[in-house]
């Protein structure tokens, strides 16, 4: 396929699917569906917060195969989505890895070594159950400099910020700001929809358009019912849905080997 081909794409990511987020990542999953035609993502954690492996858990394994025979795709999601690195150092710090991003950015302040031997086990796990990995995505997008250093030495075709979509092992860069919403109390729920409405019409003529959706925003009604509308509007305008190993393939990377 020619990038020409597929000048406007939509990309759907369902974030940190596992066992015990799974009722919630159904329900999105069920939405999703209802719309028709939408292949997904989903950012698959190996052990979330140590709750139990997807290797373990017989109905969660049914579950993404039958996603997969679907078109689905799945990626590597960190592997704890848990930051238990050493304690932030300073302020700033502190306030990125224990606050902004709720002690989720597993990646940030990983060294080299345990970064690479966390992806490493992860995509370990998931070949052995047959599923293919094409991508990693850091928990809260959070590639910290020892980790992204590891990420490309591995056999991922890409791993994405919340701002780009890179190709790798090139590093080749797609800016493409995610659509996502902040979903812990009622402020953020409504910031995030007015940012969201900005930044959809702002990439309006954007060659990619991301949009991450999280377990928490199955628990609200009115989240859910954004998503919707902006997932058919993004269609209505024209725009071919594809997940993230496709849109890296035959767009993204066309011609990197």
């Amino acid at each position: 396929m020619r990038p020409a081909e597929h000048a406007r794409a939509l990309c759907v990511s369902v974030h940190d699917v596992a066992p015990a987020t799974w009722p919630e990542c159904a329900s999105l999953l069920r939405m999703l569906d209802a719309i028709g035609g939408v292949r997904v993502t989903l950012l698959v954690v190996p052990d979330y917060h140590g709750r139990g492996r997807i290797d373990r858990d017989p109905a969660f394994l049914r579950a993404i195969d039958a996603r997969l025979a679907r078109g689905d795709e799945v990626a590597l999601h960190g592997y704890y989505h848990l930051d238990d690195a050493a304690r932030p150092l300073g302020p700033l710090g502190w306030f990125r890895r224990r606050v902004y991003t709720a002690s989720e950015g597993e990646f940030d302040a990983l060294s080299a070594g345990a970064a690479r031997q966390r992806m490493e086990r992860g995509l370990a796990l998931m070949h052995g159950l047959g599923w293919p990995v094409s991508g990693f995505v850091a928990p809260a997008w959070l590639l910290g400099r020892a980790a992204r250093g590891e990420v490309a030495s591995l056999p991922f075709r890409y791993t994405t910020t919340m701002r780009s979509h890179f190709c790798l092992p090139g590093w080749r860069e797609t800016p493409a700001r995610s659509l996502v919403y902040s979903a812990r109390s009622a402020w953020r729920r409504d910031a995030s929809r007015r940012w969201n409405e900005s930044l959809f019409r702002r990439q309006r003529r954007a060659g990619l358009l991301r949009m991450s959706l999280h377990p928490v925003d199955a628990r609200h009604e009115a989240v859910v019912s954004h998503w919707h509308d902006l997932v058919v509007r993004a269609l209505g305008d024209g725009r071919r849905p594809f997940t993230k190993q496709h849109w890296t393939e035959a767009v993204a990377c066309a011609g990197t080997g």
